[in-house]
């Protein structure tokens, strides 16, 4: 019998904490069974199935990396706002990494699309990228750019990639600066001109 006070919303969230302490990959209905103490079929009255469980930390852990991001970038534009957000971002990806892993599942393209989560992760995004002038085809050039830095950067830091010895910091500081310079004088294509 499952435990009293056991909810969908406590499942995830003890199934995120597992993601940060043993990898996303490795979080399954029997591992959250046995931290709970109960049996599998306890929790299929809340979970359907382990993409299930997957998918919902994924939704939980894009809404709490927004949420860092929206705090932090809060009343800042230009680089100051790019720096705000590149620390939240990279903060959130190096303190929770099974949570930060999550965030890169491929979901149903029709969860994305109704989800207020996901709807406000592109509205802070963007209307940070706004502050540089840029508008469509060139935000989403420049947010898939940002997003491919700052998570290739965030993955080799938490593996110990970068093995010279200079600071990693500074070379983070440093990229955001080149970032900034890249964003301030981007290329800007007309609509629909491909090159």
């Amino acid at each position: 019998m499952a435990r009293v006070g056991l909810t969908a919303t406590r499942l995830v969230a003890a199934a995120a904490d597992l993601a940060d302490e043993v990898g996303f990959e490795n979080v399954t209905v029997s591992a959250l069974a046995r931290h709970f103490g109960v049996k599998d079929a306890s929790l299929y009255s809340h979970v359907r199935n382990v993409q299930d469980l997957r998918t919902r930390i994924a939704v939980l852990a894009a809404g709490e990396m927004i949420d860092r991001i929206a705090s932090a970038v809060a009343g800042r534009a230009g680089k100051d706002a790019l720096v705000a957000f590149a620390g939240a971002y990279r903060e959130y990806a190096l303190e929770r990494p099974g949570r930060y892993r999550a965030t890169h599942t491929q979901l149903d393209p029709a969860l994305v699309a109704e989800s207020s989560t996901y709807r406000r992760t592109a509205e802070v995004t963007y209307g940070m990228l706004r502050a540089y002038g840029l508008s469509e085809p060139d935000l989403t050039d420049a947010v898939r750019l940002l997003r491919s830095t700052f998570h290739g950067y965030c993955d080799l830091e938490f593996i110990g990639g970068f093995g010279d010895p200079r600071d990693v910091q500074t070379s983070w500081e440093r990229g955001l600066d080149a970032l900034h310079m890249a964003l301030k004088h981007w290329p800007r294509t007309a609509h629909g001109d491909l090159g």
